[in-house]
């Protein structure tokens, strides 16, 4: 393999732990691999191309060989559907937004503990924006760190909330959804063989019949899988989630799931004949993204309708072969809730703002001063009159992560430390809630993880520039 200069000079902390014969890349010392990979999971994040563009590819190729292969985890939950799968597990997609190596390494070694296998990291649309974060780079740093855990198996990285924006749709409906065919072409380049498009947003409540009202969200959902089954790479069936309401409105109904997946098929049908559908169904029951915090800095306590849940996860599976029903928002939920997800049979659930909350709870006490200084600064117009501090801070936070993401790859060892030890108990305590352990013998069963060998020019540039992501959510 004739090596270009950027790729000797980003491989070169390896030393003699990788080889490369003609296009093969081997790793020759394993032990030294997982030492060094935080010196390219950093180049990854921070370098400049086309040497941060290299290392991505570098990490990528350096997982597949050490065994931690980018996977869809569509056959799992359609085998679920077939009643193949036991039902009494949830799965976590985990939205990691600061640290991401950090907390994925916290994640690998909680599963690695438990013999987890099914479980999801995922970056939403909206989040890619304000923590700075483009697929790749998501996708390197979750990969960097499985290298640095020595986890092997099946890695799935999703998409998540792949969202309309509902202003820019009004305003130009063919280039929102050509944003959004181009962001899945760029996740999948990257790795992100996990898609959950998000066209709830279109939902209409005030046409007349609930068919009506959910046609627009169908038939987008059905138009953009059709769009992602030409990007999937030979050999993998990309798993892709569908939403019928919105996180933190109305409860959603069996007369609404019911109304989207028969829109949803035979929209699929006329685009894509024969083609794979969705693997899962995104519901609302109660619950807000992040929680809502109460003057005092508390979190009010957070409903989840589990019959809900419970109805339509069994309807999803019994009347469309799909995984179950997908919760949103539920981090901020007390630890004894958790069990109930698995109980009530829902496929997958998303968690974020807690683990963003443990972050900024151990944070250096001047760093935080400072993140909030700067939000006083580009984001005080935000501030509603009756908020108090503890409220605005808690909501704008999120958007200091991208701005400050070098002074956090930077906090002191011991306070790192610190935060990845807290990380690391709560990934244990939600896998084991969620019944999770043990599941890579299912993983290893039914998903089978084709390595799809990536293009150095796949990483040659980002492929999508940066957006105004704040009507979007997480």
């Amino acid at each position: 393999m004739n090596q270009p200069a950027a790729l000797q000079r980003v491989a070169e902390p390896l030393g003699d732990a990788i080889e490369f014969r003609d296009s093969r890349l081997l790793i020759a010392r394993p032990a030294l691999v997982r030492d060094r990979i935080e010196i390219l999971a950093r180049l990854a994040v921070f370098g400049r191309e086309p040497d941060r563009g290299v290392a991505r590819w570098l990490i990528r190729r350096l997982a597949l060989e050490a065994g931690a292969v980018p996977a869809s985890i569509q056959a799992l939950y359609l085998a679920r559907g077939r009643g193949e799968v036991r039902e009494d597990f949830t799965v976590p997609a985990m939205n990691l937004r600061a640290l991401p190596f950090h907390a994925a390494r916290a994640v690998f070694r909680a599963a690695k503990a438990l013999e987890a296998g099914a479980l999801i990291f995922e970056i939403a649309r909206s989040e890619m924006g304000y923590t700075d974060q483009r697929p790749s780079e998501y996708a390197s740093t979750v990969l960097a760190a499985a290298i640095a855990e020595g986890y092997q198996g099946p890695v799935f990285i999703q998409g998540d909330h792949f969202q309309a924006s509902a202003r820019r749709y009004a305003a130009s409906p063919d280039a929102e959804v050509k944003a959004l065919r181009d962001l899945s072409d760029e996740a999948i380049r990257a790795g992100f063989f996990n898609i959950d498009i998000d066209t709830s947003t279109l939902v209409d409540l005030k046409k007349p019949t609930i068919a009506e009202q959910q046609a627009l969200n169908y038939t987008l959902c059905a138009e953009l899988t059709a769009a992602i089954r030409k990007m999937e790479p030979k050999g993998v069936t990309i798993s892709v989630g569908g939403e019928i309401g919105e996180v933190g409105g109305q409860n959603s109904t069996e007369p609404e799931l019911r109304a989207f997946m028969q829109g949803y098929n035979e929209a699929l049908r006329r685009a894509a004949p024969g083609a794979a559908g969705l693997s899962k169904i995104s519901i609302q029951t109660g619950t807000s993204h992040g929680g809502v915090v109460l003057p005092d800095g508390s979190i009010a306590k957070v409903n989840v309708d589990f019959e809900t849940l419970a109805g339509l996860s069994h309807l999803a599976r019994r009347e469309y072969g799909l995984g179950g029903a997908v919760q949103h928002g539920a981090s901020t939920l007390p630890e004894q809730a958790f069990r109930r997800f698995a109980e009530a049979g829902a496929v997958e659930v998303h968690l974020a703002t807690n683990f963003q909350n443990m972050l900024f709870d151990r944070l250096p006490a001047a760093l935080r001063r400072e993140m909030y200084a700067y939000l006083d600064k580009n984001h005080g117009g935000e501030r509603k009159p009756d908020q108090s501090d503890e409220q605005f801070y808690y909501r704008i936070r999120k958007n200091a992560l991208g701005p400050f993401k070098s002074d956090l790859w930077s906090v002191p060892d011991g306070a790192l430390a610190e935060i990845e030890a807290a990380w690391e108990k709560q990934f244990l305590l939600l896998f084991d809630r969620l019944n999770i352990g043990k599941t890579k013998r299912d993983v290893e069963k039914h998903v089978k993880a084709p390595k799809i060998q990536p293009p150095l020019s796949d990483y040659a540039a980002d492929l999508a520039q940066a957006e105004d992501v704040r009507d979007l959510a997480d």
